[in-house]
């Protein structure tokens, strides 16, 4: 046969105005293909030949779903049929080819990868998704596609101690979807518990899906990734992917706000102030940034102007800031409210000190005044590493306190006008394990996904602390522990030295929620993270570590924190339902 008439391939190109790199050599994917993944649509544009059916299937997109339009070549047409309803989105395409994949070297440990089982990781992997911000999937959904994995795949990683879903992804097989020529694949939805001790989760996901769709014969293995999204691009590059000029378009819808809204005025703050930002400008509340570094903006809407720094504003009380900067003070008021406390003595005091560590047989110092978890020492069971961390201690605050140490479970409640919004476990930092590096190389694996997880805010130091910790579990910093051994490497549990925070809302006991508020009421103080020491988070037994009063609300989602702290600053931002919940709510609380 003779070359393909440039005439024809130039007609059917014009016809394809969407994507124009059509090659009528070979046989047509069944047209106007799209894929539902229960978050919304996947609309592969280059099986559309009229640009009209591809901007009406967009608009078809349901509500709080997300559509996109992928596989777009030529997207200044596409936005140009719809200009105010779409925009391109600020991702890059990426592209594994299968033929020339190399797999792992090295088996990761601690965690396996299966099929997903609706019945029982729908919840978990919803959970992921929350976590991510992305689009939850309806249960049934997933039952639904189970019987037939043709299409849609989902693998998990499960923890192989806890059982516990650890990380998910999706996959569409493109032979199935559209009858696709070049036997394709594309990865979706790949989300990783930030907590996870686990190294190379993401990864393992990852290999796990492009060997299944190397077994069913694929040549490449798509994905979509937001340009700024480093770390994630920084791994597709290892593992091989390149990147292909093309793009995806969507709808402006809330879920997209922040995709085509333009300048981000939190794009420069932190964490805590930034979820705190993005809600108010989602109600059409003004932002100002006074001073990104330190947190500092300010917001006005109706005539009300509150300033901020993160989420300690202008209707906490210099009074209550001052009690919660003085541990010893807070102490002693939440005590009079009848809260269960310490045994506290001053560090200086050191037959008191003594005396104390005889009694309980483990002490924690902590300096009384600081945050953040500085000069925190916990557990410690002789008086010579007592008076170390009371040393340390001095270099954070002059005067350090020395309390009983209580054993049981870190437990930080969230109250934001004197109702509980959210509670969480906060668990110490730990490593695991795997038989080849050390433990300064766990640790510093793990510190930096800490902070890649948290916008920088969680690292674990390389500290005395840390030091103490690692040897009280038997290794040296230059130590290579046993694959799969889990241990801590830190004692305080406190997220800015890499702890981990696990949501325990629905779980908590009514007890705890209640004296929680009366801390809350005691400093009078509207917002305030409360720390308790409790055995289980559903049994009433507690004792009050500290009260602090700008408590990071992004650590808690997907717990409304930011939304119930808005409603707190301007409540007439709420909906009329809501608001007129609340004021019944009032009336019974009376």
């Amino acid at each position: 046969m003779g070359r393909a008439n440039p005439l024809r391939r130039l007609l059917k190109s014009r016809r394809s105005p969407v994507h124009n790199r059509h090659d009528p050599s070979t046989p047509d994917p069944r047209p106007d293909s799209l894929v539902d993944c229960g978050w919304g649509r996947i609309l592969f544009s280059q099986t559309y030949r009229d640009v009209g059916r591809l901007v009406s299937d967009l608009r078809a997109e349901g509500p709080e779903q997300r559509d996109i339009a992928m596989y777009v070549s030529d997207p200044h047409v596409l936005l140009a049929a719809a200009p105010t309803e779409l925009f391109l989105d600020p991702s890059h395409t990426y592209r594994l080819n299968l033929a020339t994949y190399r797999g792992a070297q090295h088996r990761p440990s601690g965690f396996l990868v299966r099929r997903m089982v609706p019945d029982t990781d729908a919840d978990a992997v919803n959970r992921l998704y929350s976590l991510h911000r992305m689009v939850e999937v309806r249960p049934e959904f997933f039952e639904r596609h189970a019987a037939d994995a043709r299409q849609l795949t989902y693998f998990v990683a499960e923890d192989e101690e806890s059982g516990a879903v650890i990380g998910t992804v999706t996959g569409i097989d493109h032979a199935v979807a559209f009858d696709d020529p070049e036997r394709g694949s594309s990865l979706w939805t790949l989300a990783v518990d930030p907590q996870t001790p686990h190294p190379g989760v993401g990864e393992a996901l990852i290999r796990w899906l492009a060997e299944h769709y190397i077994a069913r014969g694929a040549g490449y293995m798509d994905l979509s990734v937001l340009h700024d999204n480093r770390g994630a691009i920084a791994l597709y590059e290892k593992l091989g992917f390149q990147r292909l000029p093309l793009f995806a378009v969507k709808r402006r819808n809330v879920i997209n706000e922040r995709l085509f809204a333009g300048h981000d005025p939190a794009k420069a703050m932190n964490p805590y102030a930034r979820i705190i930002i993005n809600e108010a400008r989602r109600r059409s509340i003004g932002v100002e940034v006074i001073d990104a570094e330190g947190g500092l903006f300010e917001l006005r809407s109706g005539g009300r102007t509150v300033r901020c720094r993160e989420s300690l504003c202008d209707l906490t009380s210099a009074v209550a800031l001052s009690i919660c900067d003085d541990k010893a003070v807070t102490r002693r008021i939440v005590q009079a409210a009848g809260v269960s406390v310490p045994e506290e003595v001053e560090a200086d005091d050191l037959d008191a000190v003594r005396a104390m560590l005889e009694k309980h047989g483990s002490l924690v110092v902590k300096p009384a005044r600081g945050e953040q978890g500085r000069g925190v020492a916990v557990d410690l069971d002789t008086m010579e590493s007592v008076e170390r961390a009371i040393a340390g201690a001095r270099q954070h605050c002059d005067r350090v306190l020395v309390e009983s140490f209580h054993r049981g479970e870190d437990l930080r409640l969230v109250i934001i006008g004197f109702k509980l919004v959210a509670a969480a476990i906060r668990r110490p930092a730990e490593v695991v394990g795997n038989g080849r590096d050390t433990v300064r190389q766990l640790i510093e694996r793990q510190s930096r996904r800490r902070a890649a997880a948290t916008g920088g805010e969680s690292r674990i130091p390389l500290d005395a602390e840390t030091e103490r910790c690692v040897a009280t579990a038997g290794y040296g910093f230059d130590d290579v522990a046993e694959p799969g051994r889990a241990f801590f490497v830190r004692k305080a549990a406190n997220l800015h030295t890499g702890g981990t925070i696990h949501d325990v809302t629905s779980l908590v006991h009514p007890r705890l929620v209640e004296a929680a508020i009366q801390v809350a009421r005691a400093i009078d103080i509207p917002v305030v993270g409360v720390d308790f020491i409790v055995a289980k988070p559903n049994e009433p037994d507690y004792v009050f570590i500290e009260a602090n009063e700008r408590p990071g609300l992004a650590n808690h989602e997907p717990q409304p924190t930011a939304e119930r702290f808005i409603d707190l600053l301007f409540p007439l931002s709420m909906p009329a339902s809501a608001r007129s919940a609340r004021r019944t709510d009032a009336v019974h609380d009376r």
